[in-house]
């Protein structure tokens, strides 16, 4: 799971030992820090102290005669009737699961396709979770279901209570719309289940007795038969503690058929150990660390890697798809022939992809324009078709079938609402457009590129309001993410258009090194002992703003969140001077204790581990919560967070708030009691959330605050 400098300490902590030093780091951490009991999410005290914060943050900004209309105008978008109700693609249906005013905790519900091309389509109601919920009196937040393929009928339904990463599991008939009496049931956990058949299942959760990681995600997986007790369920596959995750799983094709048992170790966020079952034993596939099975496609199972691969003789770039001869691979898993699939081209990426009934999709994007690909094999080739879609916009797989041709994409950009088009093995047609929500006219789009710190060049993109002026009096919001290879791409602005851009704001998308704009590389540069880079990209674009006449420190604002809460993190603690607003989204922040917060060890493989001295300096040098001190004048940021978030914790927010309120220094902090790592669980908490968040950055960015 960690890169380690020397022999000895890789021995030790492979034997799950700390040298004396590393011990000593951890207490003097704990030691010092005044506010570790804010890491306690529940705690009465640390209740006591959000509930004070939550009103103080409340009073500023909900008594903003702006506050009321913002919120109104973002609800109206949330909960629209015209909106888009994206769907995935069943054999009993199209799915879709919807919330609005009636329904805020949603409706699983269902139609043909006949019915969801027409205006208004009539939905069947197949689980109604408000009900759900107050039946049974629990905050229930759907998570997702798991089903049996090919039919798709019997399922596992994921409930959260409260929004939390973690939920339970039960056993729901889709033909009889209802929870199966006597069902398989999980309690409240992370971790999966996969369908053998109607009466088995392969189980990876939290069975008790140090069976999750130091991530605590779950490594080990059972077989369960029906009318047995979980407890019994043998054991199939044992991964390691010290893995971030670990678990067993089915190969399956798109009629459903079983091909394999295969089986994975995450040993860190982005490298596992990959095996097949075979012969009786678990059998280690012969692959690069960053590289993982894709699926199977027209008789053949694919590979993606995310580095350059060295095999029999050939090179496979990094992003690359290979493809091995299905039947081959089941006789002799790692001695099956490789064969390229494709590989990318400059400035390009792999995003995503979908297998249908007869073909491979693959979503990609060429400097960061969307462009997607329809892969066959035939006559001993793969060959490769462009779908026909528009030009110069963000596209998207939206939905397929494993089984018939059929399947929906999104298009998208800043300005234009998106369009959803569907094709069943032709060319695609207009299926549904979503509504404008905001008047785009005289707003335009322009891609720029700052230089970063190294001279590498940073793309950015900038919305500029109607009217704008290069005189630096614009107020600019500026966001983005630059982590775990996850790329921030053009999408319809919708509530940022309505609430910020329409009232005269500028909006900025960066895309900086450790997303995944272009590429694996793209990410890998900017990692571990590089991750400064990241940071560094963000400033070169907020410097460059500035320089270009765009917006001037006093009217710059900074957004993000997880992730990119700690990019905001570090911009307002690195550059404080640059920035007139910073709201820190449920946030990493305490990075020198984020291993013991949450599941924060899962992204050592990103970030370093503190414990261990050389990379402690990496993350030293640029932890927010540490990074704030006396003497400095911060932008008086907006820190928030969800007591409910099982994934980043509210700690780190609530740190981070409770250090500026010591120094003196100008903040504010709010935190929902439900919601998880999104922020909300309904509509109205969403709405509130932006509307708030859009006060502020008027209050600090648009308002004169001459005197401050």
């Amino acid at each position: 799971m960690k890169r380690i400098s020397t022999a000895a300490l890789a021995a030790a902590m492979a034997l799950g030992m700390t040298t004396p030093l590393m011990a000593q780091d951890a207490a003097q951490t704990a030691t010092d820090d005044p506010y570790i009991w804010l890491e306690q999410a529940r705690d009465p005290k640390a209740l006591e102290w959000v509930e004070v914060e939550n009103a103080r943050t409340l009073a500023q900004f909900t008594a903003d005669p702006r506050f009321a209309p913002l919120k109104q105008g973002a609800l109206e978008i949330l909960d629209s009737e015209d909106r888009i109700p994206f769907v995935s693609i069943r054999p009993d249906g199209l799915y879709n699961f919807w919330q609005d005013k009636a329904n805020p905790r949603g409706l699983l519900r269902r139609t043909t396709l006949e019915s969801y091309r027409s205006e208004s389509p009539e939905w069947e109601i197949v689980l109604d979770v408000d009900a759900l919920a107050k039946a049974e009196g629990r905050e229930w937040v759907y998570q997702g279901s798991t089903c049996l393929p090919p039919a798709l009928d019997k399922c596992m339904i994921a409930l959260s209570d409260g929004g939390k990463d973690a939920s339970v599991l039960r056993e729901f008939d889709m033909a009889k719309k209802s929870f199966v009496a006597g069902g398989f049931e999980l309690p409240e956990s992370q971790g999966n289940v996969q369908w053998i058949d109607t009466d088995t299942l392969l189980v990876g959760r939290d069975f008790g007795g140090g069976t999750i990681t130091e991530s605590e995600y779950p490594f080990t997986t059972r077989e369960w038969k029906r009318g047995t007790k979980i407890e019994d369920a043998p054991e199939i596959f044992h991964g390691d503690p010290k893995d971030v995750w670990a678990g067993a799983g089915l190969l399956r094709d798109n009629t459903g058929t079983i091909h394999a048992r295969t089986a994975f170790r995450g040993l860190s966020f982005h490298e596992s150990e990959n095996f097949v079952w075979k012969d009786g034993a678990w059998l280690r596939l012969d692959i690069p660390l960053k590289a993982s099975i894709f699926g199977i496609v027209d008789g053949h199972l694919l590979y993606s890697t995310d580095v350059d691969w060295e095999v029999d003789g050939q090179s496979f770039a990094a992003d690359s798809l290979i493809a091995v001869d299905l039947q081959e691979w089941k006789a002799n898993p790692n001695g099956a022939k490789k064969s390229l699939v494709w590989a990318p081209g400059e400035r390009q990426t792999r995003q995503g992809g979908a297998i249908t009934g007869n073909s491979l999709f693959v979503s990609l994007l060429d400097n960061v324009v969307g462009r997607i690909v329809r892969f066959d094999f035939a006559d001993g080739a793969w060959v490769r078709t462009p779908v026909e879609l528009p030009d110069n916009a963000t596209l998207g797989i939206a939905a397929a079938s494993d089984e018939t041709d059929q399947i929906m994409f999104t298009v998208s950009d800043f300005l234009n609402p998106t369009t959803l088009y569907y094709a069943d093995g032709g060319t695609p047609e207009v299926l549904k457009r979503s509504p404008a929500w905001f008047d785009a006219a005289g707003m335009t789009v322009e891609q720029h590129e700052a230089v970063s710190k190294d001279g590498t060049k940073i793309p950015y993109f900038l919305v500029k309001p109607r009217g704008m002026k290069t005189d630096g009096s614009t107020a600019t919001l500026l966001t983005g993410y630059g982590g775990f290879q996850v790329p921030r791409l053009p999408a319809y602005l919708g509530t940022t258009g309505k609430l910020w851009v329409e009232n005269g704001g500028a909006y900025v998308l960066a895309n900086m090194r450790g997303g995944g704009e272009f590429g694996p590389k793209w990410h890998q540069s900017a990692i571990r002992e590089n991750k400064q880079r990241t940071w560094d990209d963000f400033l070169a674009v907020a410097q460059d703003l500035v320089t270009r006449g765009i917006t001037s420190p006093q009217h710059l604002g900074i957004m993000g969140g997880s992730q990119g809460g700690l990019l905001v993190g570090t911009a307002f603690t690195q550059r404080p001077e640059l920035f007139g607003a910073a709201i820190v989204q449920i946030p990493l922040f305490d990075m020198l204790r984020y291993h013991e917060i949450g599941r924060g060890a899962s992204w050592i493989g990103e970030y370093g581990d503190p414990r261990i001295p050389e990379q402690r300096a990496w993350i030293e040098g640029y932890s927010p919560y540490q990074k704030i001190v006396a003497g400095v004048d911060y932008p008086s940021p907006f820190l928030w967070a969800s007591t409910a978030d099982d994934r980043t914790h509210p700690a780190h927010a609530r740190k981070g708030a409770a250090r500026l309120k010591a120094l003196g220094q100008p903040y504010f902090y709010y935190e929902e009691t439900t919601g998880g790592h999104s922020g909300g669980v309904d509509n109205d908490q969403r709405a509130q959330l932006q509307a708030l968040q859009y006060v502020y950055l008027m209050q600090r960015l648009m308002d004169d605050r001459a005197g401050e």
